[in-house]
């Protein structure tokens, strides 16, 4: 503990709270911070002035990172039986139909991180909506995780394809790579999160979106930076 406490306060001593840095400076500063025994992520917080409890304001979309996590998502696809040979040379971990959907209503088990599922298998999905909802794992075609082309959503979500929404408190956290990653493309990935926030402004909010934001290794300081 005396190990970890002395890491936090020379990692915390590192960073200017006062200062807002430019995301160039922010980014090779958390790099610099992410001195875990493992290698961790870069994590992005972005502030909105939203309001969380109005359906209408509500902030959700979905981004292709160039560089990708770092961090490889095992993909569960809900299909019919004549995709599911596309599905699994896709890259689909758990593939399957109404079987798959009886066996997760019934052990309530969902090892995969990422849902995808044709149209025509909505409607069966109801009976564990509670279960793939409360997990964030319900297909939605606002994330591009319902449609036809499952091998093409699926080979998206494995190529840097991430989603990101809103919290209760008007906040958005996305994990744009590993911290062993180049500056560079921290850099992109993070340049590329923000556009999509941004266009994901909803119509009913007024004046300034986007408040503030901050970057972080895991276990590390807040950094406040600014585009």
């Amino acid at each position: 503990m005396a190990k970890i406490a002395k890491r936090v306060k020379a990692n915390s001593e590192l960073v200017d709270a006062a200062k807002i840095y430019t995301p160039q400076e922010a980014i090779e500063l958390a790099k610099k911070t992410a001195n875990t025994k493992f290698v961790g992520s870069i994590e992005v917080h972005i502030r909105t002035n939203i309001d969380p409890k109005k359906s209408d304001q509500s902030v959700r979309g979905t981004v292709s990172l160039p560089h990708g996590t770092g961090k490889t998502k095992r993909v569960a696809a809900f299909v019919t039986e004549a995709k599911e040979k596309e599905a699994k040379e896709a890259g689909a971990s758990v593939v399957g139909g109404e079987e798959l959907i009886k066996k997760i209503k019934e052990t309530e088990k969902t090892d995969f991180d990422v849902a995808v599922a044709e149209p025509a298998l909505m409607p069966k999905l109801a009976q564990i909506a509670k279960i793939l909802g409360t997990r964030g794992l319900m297909p939605n075609p606002k994330t591009g995780t319902v449609g036809p082309n499952v091998g093409q959503m699926i080979k998206e979500i494995a190529g840097g394809k991430v989603n990101f929404k809103n919290d209760d408190s008007a906040n958005i956290h996305q994990t744009i790579g590993k911290s062993d990653f180049e500056a560079k493309a921290l850099l992109e990935n993070l340049k590329a999160l923000y556009e999509s926030v941004l266009q994901s402004k909803p119509a009913a909010v007024k004046g300034q979106f986007v408040t503030g934001m901050s970057i972080n290794a895991t276990m590390g300081p807040g950094i406040r930076v600014k585009m």
